[in-house]
């Protein structure tokens, strides 16, 4: 049975593990924060509409492979992280081996639970955009299946005619539809720095990099989302499993570790200290006492020799 992971992040810190995030330059941390394993009909961190078949044992279908269709599942609670790492297992397939589509999108915005013609979702959205499109609306220098990111400010059209190409963030072209492997993505932000996306399409634990993308600013606690659209044109659009978890730069956590490490000190040299001072203070005590002993001793014999 697959297992369908919350996004919020309200349990309690089970795993943690750390890896270089770009080659020669950045370390971050990976902290797991939610492991629930409830089934995704019942799970109550996610509503989902429109085409959306939930198969509990198998995958969230968000299309199937028929035409005019709009499927999405949302997160019910916001990250309340400001920086994190979303994997999630998918597959998008279908009978035609020539014309298929559209794709699909994963979200993070302000907003949520609202159908449009953006992969399913609302255009002019607040956030950011994920999309995996397979299929191609204009005449471009890449080929497709493609992967892009845009922006969002609440205000600007994403232009499906032209799939998005003035305003990408930056992507990527990769052959994620009918992969050789259940495909899985990677989506890392680190707030203020970057957004990032890996693919693993090829093999198992094979990451390949799709885009990263410097001093790009999320919404402050968005909520996650997954949608997709099918037209003229059609597929099978599935999530299978989605695992969210905190990211933080290696780099701040040594700091705190070291600033850690550096209290324990300063408190166990305190104790040490006040430890050395009462023992010496004791021991002048006893020195003093046992003199006074001697002394005492010594001048009560002399005064017993006068008489």
């Amino acid at each position: 049975m697959r297992i369908f992971a919350a996004v919020a992040f309200l349990a309690g810190c089970v795993a943690s593990a750390t890896y270089k995030d770009a080659p020669g330059s950045r370390d971050v941390d990976v902290t797991t924060k939610a492991q629930l394993t409830s089934p995704p009909i019942s799970n109550r961190w996610w509503d989902f509409g429109g085409s959306t078949i939930i198969d509990a044992n198998n995958h969230i279908r968000l299309t199937q492979d028929k035409q005019s269709e709009r499927g999405w599942i949302w997160s019910r609670l916001p990250l309340t992280v400001s920086s994190y790492q979303i994997e999630f297992e998918f597959k998008v397939g279908g009978r035609n081996n020539h014309l298929y589509g559209d794709g699909f999108a994963m979200w993070l915005t302000q907003g949520r639970n609202k159908e449009g013609d953006v992969f399913g979702s609302v255009n002019k959205f607040n956030g950011l955009g994920v999309f995996f499109d397979t299929y191609a609306n204009s005449r471009h220098s890449y080929p497709f299946p493609r992967i892009s990111a845009m922006l969002g400010d609440g205000h600007t059209l994403y232009d499906t005619n032209t799939d998005g190409e003035e305003q990408s963030l930056d992507g990527c072209s990769i052959k994620f539809r009918r992969s050789e492997i259940t495909p899985k993505a990677r989506f890392s932000y680190l707030k203020d720095k970057y957004i990032k996306l890996e693919l693993q399409t090829k093999k198992w634990g094979e990451w390949e990099e799709c885009f990263m993308v410097d001093n790009v600013n999320l919404p402050l606690h968005p909520y996650l989302g997954f949608s997709s659209i099918t037209g003229d044109i059609s597929d099978n659009h599935d999530i299978i499993s989605v695992e969210t978890n905190e990211l933080t730069e290696r780099g701040v956590n040594l700091r705190a570790q070291a600033k850690m490490r550096n209290t324990k000190k300063a408190k166990s040299k305190t104790f040490l200290k006040k430890f050395v001072s009462f023992i010496t203070y004791s021991f002048v005590l006893a020195l003093l006492a046992v003199v006074g002993k001697i002394a005492h001793t010594m001048y009560k014999q002399k005064q017993a020799k006068r008489f």
